[in-house]
């Protein structure tokens, strides 16, 4: 990134003609590197939060996480400053995120797995294998059409589905689904990928959402084998525990996780989630970041 400075202030030199005082040097203009300033402020942030690893009980007890190789956890009161404060996002509820060892929420090149828990039921999954996923898509972006308004008129960004990141698949050994969208925010040009893993229960669905850039989709994927040995929803919770009459099945099946349906009640205005790009174009929000961050005004949009 291309160094910006800021010339401070001068020093004005003053020059007396009193025969007896020899005159004052002018001293050169002081120069700010205000890319140094504001990576200071960066890392002041990244500073400020506290990770876990090793085994991680995800809060209300639904599931067990140890931490992957190269990650670290962060816990749901943390994870929600990321998200709203920093990122921007409507606020939300979440059990943390997993965030790669090396970098930090507000570092160049980070990116995040924000992790839920839906208790939506047990989703049966038969209809797996009988989804036509570009009429399914179709159906997605009308549906986050129509929540655009609401969430311009909340402060947010209107969003954009441009299309599939990674075309959603199914196993049905391991009761996991995954699939990436691709999203535009506002009149900006830049993408953000959200990667979907969802690991079915006997009561709900695990939610683990990679937020993160386009060019970020191979890191992503290869994290995503060691992501699911190391996660489990405690004992007597999981997908073959379900007790047929007894158990509540969700509204819907595959389809809908997919589509979002069966998060009706909030809709793709919490379920799509931007991802905070750093960089020279994004220098003034980065600084409106920092300043929510620390506390500095009460303006909450960008």
């Amino acid at each position: 990134m291309k160094k910006l400075v800021l010339l401070v202030g001068g020093v004005v030199a003053l020059t007396f003609t009193a025969a007896a005082a020899p005159p004052k040097k002018v001293r050169p203009p002081v120069v700010v590197d205000s890319a140094a300033a504001y990576q200071a402020a960066v890392d002041s942030i990244n500073g400020t939060f506290r990770y876990q690893q090793g085994h991680i009980m995800l809060p209300g007890g639904v599931g067990e996480l140890t931490v992957p190789r190269g990650f670290r956890y962060l816990d749901s009161a943390q994870s929600a400053r990321v998200m709203h404060t920093l990122w921007h996002n409507p606020p939300q509820e979440s059990l943390g995120m997993l965030f790669p060892a090396d970098r930090g929420p507000m570092s160049d090149g980070s990116w995040g797995y924000l992790i839920q828990f839906d208790p939506m039921g047990y989703v049966k999954d038969n209809d797996a294998d009988d989804i036509k996923y570009d009429e399914l898509l179709e159906e997605m972006q009308k549906d986050v059409d129509e929540e655009n308004q609401e969430r311009v008129k909340s402060g947010y960004d209107a969003v954009h589905l441009i299309g599939w990141g990674a075309p959603p698949y199914y196993d049905k050994t391991q009761h996991t689904l995954h699939w990436a969208k691709l999203l535009r925010f506002g009149d900006g040009l830049d993408e953000t990928l959200n990667y979907n893993v969802r690991i079915l229960g006997r009561k709900g669905v695990l939610v683990f959402n990679a937020i993160a850039t386009p060019k970020q989709l191979p890191e992503i994927k290869a994290s995503i084998p060691d992501l699911l040995t190391n996660v489990s929803f405690v004992k007597g919770q999981q997908y073959n525990d379900y007790s047929a009459g007894i158990d509540e099945v969700a509204a819907y099946g595959i389809g809908g996780l997919i589509a979002g349906k069966v998060l009706a009640k909030v809709g793709f205005f919490a379920i799509i989630l931007k991802f905070w790009k750093l960089g020279l174009l994004a220098l003034g929000g980065a600084w409106t970041a920092i300043k929510r961050f620390f506390g500095f005004g009460t303006k909450t949009e960008e």
